[in-house]
């Protein structure tokens, strides 16, 4: 069985961090759940996302699913994950500023090194 470098277990930790904590703060504020849990529907997303994290072939390389070229949700969880991302993302600094912050940081980053590399 192949290791897993330390760094890539922290990038998928991240990732899976900041997933449950967007999925958490939408089903808070639009489902009226009480903070730490999730109603079934939100609880079903969350287990489904980091599964699809945790047995992701490219986390190596790519930032986030957003930015991955091989989408490997279903349709309907794709669509609530964009759902929940478009909702949450926005509210996610005062809730959760460093990961917020971070976030943004390798989106940008990633968006100028696909710049770079497509000439």
């Amino acid at each position: 069985m192949q290791q897993t470098p330390k760094n890539l277990d922290k990038k998928r930790a991240d990732e899976k961090l900041l997933v449950s904590e967007m999925i958490a703060l939408y089903c808070r504020k639009q489902h009226d759940t009480p903070k730490g849990t999730l109603c079934p529907e939100c609880r079903q997303l969350h287990d489904y996302a980091l599964a699809r994290i945790e047995k992701c072939p490219f986390m190596e390389t790519k930032t986030f699913c957003s930015a991955c070229k091989v989408h490997c949700y279903k349709p309907e969880m794709r669509e609530k994950i964009r759902a929940v991302m478009r909702w949450a993302g926005p509210r996610m600094l005062p809730v959760h500023p460093v990961l917020s912050i971070r976030h943004v940081a390798v989106t940008l980053k990633s968006k100028r090194e696909a710049k770079k590399a497509n000439g």
